[in-house]
């Protein structure tokens, strides 16, 4: 599995409650973890099983060294990096509410790049089962999953707002859509989810997903391109930070070992189920075992 995208380093700042205008509100505790779209995909495929690797762009500084061991002690392969010294991770802030478990994240892109418009080499991709892509550096997303198209390569997008002009032209590169309900419903005009999901489906795709948090998902798909739901495991979340993007890497991992598009679906919405119950990005993500012993429990009805 090859990801391009967004890598942060996150600063967690743990308060009771997130506070209105002009208030000063105690911190309990804070944290820096790695986080960002892809490198939190990524780390949930690793910790899945599957072989994972990262080819995107970072930099020279402490927060993208931060990153890099952050990764590797994730065991994601990391030979086709690219750092250079203008390029910085996202750096974000999240508030966490711990008595009502919401979040307020702040993030500074401004110094990310994403993949480079030459980079990695097509061959890389075409060995790749799945290519993971999000919203940042429109350009090289599109090249990347164009090569990956072409040579049969599943593309499993990601994305939280519309990132320039070319984002139409990324939407119809995506293969396997996975989107959150908010943006969804900016982005189709939607009145729900289930609308959503309708609106973004295309013959040219093999599934969207579009997920709606603990109301769960909904999904179509090319075998049976009809719109079906599938409740949100109910876990004791103590903090949502990163469940979408455990939800596309395991998603992808389970893509990536060719099981049915449903079950698939019903592994990622345990793992980010499973993930909620912990503080951070991704400290809590599951194990496959951990996933699958859970599974067990909830008889699969399809």
């Amino acid at each position: 599995m090859l990801g391009l995208g967004a890598v942060a380093v996150d600063e967690l700042i743990y308060v009771d409650a997130f506070p209105p205008p002009d208030a000063k509100t105690r911190v309990s505790r804070t944290e820096r973890a790695c986080g960002g779209l892809t490198a939190t995909a990524l780390v949930a495929a690793s910790r899945l099983g599957s072989s994972c690797a990262y080819a995107g762009i970072l930099g020279t500084d402490e927060l993208s060294d931060f990153a890099v061991r952050c990764l590797q002690e994730e065991k994601v392969d990391l030979t086709h990096l690219q750092r250079r010294p203008e390029v910085k991770p996202v750096h974000s802030f999240i508030v966490v509410g711990e008595q009502r478990h919401t979040r307020n994240v702040f993030a500074n892109s401004k110094d990310f790049t994403g993949p480079a418009e030459n980079w990695p080499p097509e061959q890389i991709i075409q060995r790749s089962k799945v290519l993971l892509i999000d919203h940042f550096g429109l350009p090289g997303m599109i090249r990347a999953a164009r090569i990956a198209r072409a040579a049969g390569v599943a593309v499993v997008a990601d994305a939280e707002r519309d990132s320039g002009p070319r984002f139409a032209e990324w939407l119809e590169c995506a293969d396997h859509l996975i989107l959150g309900a908010r943006f969804a419903a900016q982005l189709t005009s939607a009145s729900s989810p289930e609308d959503a999901v309708q609106r973004l489906w295309s013959p040219q795709r093999q599934v969207v997903v579009v997920t709606d948090g603990h109301e769960g998902c909904w999904s179509i798909d090319k075998g049976d391109p009809v719109v079906r739901h599938q409740p949100a495991f109910r876990a004791h979340a103590v903090d949502t930070t990163g469940c979408g993007d455990v939800f596309h890497g395991a998603y992808a991992s389970a893509l990536a070992r060719g099981l049915p598009v449903l079950a698939r679906i019903r592994i990622a919405s345990m793992a980010a189920a499973l993930k909620s119950r912990f503080p951070g990005g991704q400290a809590g993500i599951p194990t496959r075992d951990e996933v699958e012993d859970v599974l067990d429990e909830f008889p699969a009805t399809y």
